[in-house]
């Protein structure tokens, strides 16, 4: 039995379900927090679903300042929805109280527990199925960026400290060859190589940033297709989940993390480069998909830096693969030797691919830019 397991009864406990508790089973894919789903009967009425989750301790240590930034950012944009006419219990998540009003319980080897009511007739999906369900997940997180515009991104807590800081992942990265903790330093010069290369390409969004350029935004930090839930009659996005990692950032990672996540073929963690290839189509699907959710919300310098959004964390995840592979692989699982490296290879493909299309790129922009 997990952890999880041994405090599930507790946490069903400090929540009111509004009726009888009938079932908590595993739900879902994610491999982060433990995620149950649980099923009431209120009386005569249909039997109702909800979410429960442990928050994982490894990942955030703060989770008070993981509720908080969620409590804010979904109130928020419960009344952004309801003053819009749409409808809030569906398009946003709503973190649901325990019974003493709190927003998360906590047990006693001090798990953070939370619920949030099932979005009943929606559907999560790993991967774009087709360009439609792409471009339904752009509008989605484009949407989200233009609800929260007006935001005050500095109230934010910083739930993972620098996370899409590419000159920290690049210091990281030094030390990681500096101390050679595992002798594999050896084997990846070409891959130090082009990193080396790229280096003041590290500092190009961070400088932006510090130079009043581009604007300090609430972002998701996990644009993935998985992270929107997905209605499935219309097939149209319906509510972004899994806002764990919202916090103070750049519009322009947000598009870029979806790009580098989607806009390709490949497995992640693909041996044949060959195979490996940037769909500019793609990026142009998503692009349209992510201007028109966004409704005008970005500054034209956000704009001006989407292309460098698709570089830069496509780059950087590849830095942090590299990283992790020569510290030993503990931070991301593998399943057999080389994974983290291949994982690497394959976003440094990505990276070049992206740079012999930047004009293309650039075009694409201009062409779905509002005016």
């Amino acid at each position: 039995m997990s952890q999880a397991e041994q405090f599930l009864q507790d946490a069903l406990n400090a929540f009111d379900f509004g009726g009888q508790v009938v079932g908590a089973v595993r739900y879902g894919s994610g491999h982060i927090n433990d995620t149950f789903c649980v099923h009431t009967q209120p009386g005569e009425d249909p039997c109702r679903r909800f979410i429960l989750q442990r928050i994982s301790s490894a990942a955030f240590h703060h989770p008070d300042q993981v509720m908080a930034n969620i409590v804010g950012v979904t109130s928020y944009l419960g009344k952004v929805i309801a003053e819009a006419g749409g409808d809030p219990t569906r398009e946003t998540m709503c973190v649901y109280a325990t019974k003493d009003g709190k927003n998360f319980y906590t047990d006693s080897e001090g798990g953070a527990w939370r619920v949030y009511p099932f979005i009943e007739d929606t559907k999560c999906l790993q991967s774009a199925e087709t360009p439609e369900l792409f471009a339904a997940s752009a509008r989605a997180f484009g949407r989200f960026q233009q609800m929260l515009k007006d935001y005050p991104a500095d109230t934010l807590y910083e739930t993972i400290p620098r996370f899409h800081d590419t000159e920290d992942r690049l210091a990281k990265l030094k030390a990681a060859v500096a101390a050679d903790a595992m002798g594999r330093v050896k084997d990846v010069k070409a891959e130090l190589d082009f990193v080396a290369a790229r280096e003041a390409d590290c500092s190009v969004a961070l400088q932006a940033l510090r130079n009043g350029k581009l604007p300090l935004r609430v972002t998701h930090n996990d644009t993935k297709l998985n992270n929107v839930l997905m209605d499935r009659k219309s097939g149209e996005g319906v509510c972004v989940i899994d806002l764990d990692t919202v916090m103070p950032g750049l519009s322009i990672n947000d598009f870029g993390d979806s790009i580098r996540f989607g806009a390709n073929h490949c497995a992640e963690d693909e041996k044949d480069l060959s195979k490996v290839n940037f769909d500019l189509s793609l990026f142009e699907v998503y692009t349209q998909g992510f201007l028109e959710g966004a409704n005008g919300a970005l500054t034209q310098a956000e704009l001006d830096y989407l292309p460098w959004g698709a570089k830069l964390m496509t780059l950087e995840c590849g830095i942090r693969f590299l990283t992790d592979y020569l510290e030993g692989d503990h931070y991301f699982r593998t399943h057999r030797e080389g994974q983290n490296l291949d994982r690497c290879r394959t976003q440094f493909k990505l990276v070049a691919d992206m740079e012999d299309q930047w004009d293309a790129m650039k075009a694409v922009v201009d062409k779905y830019r509002p005016n």
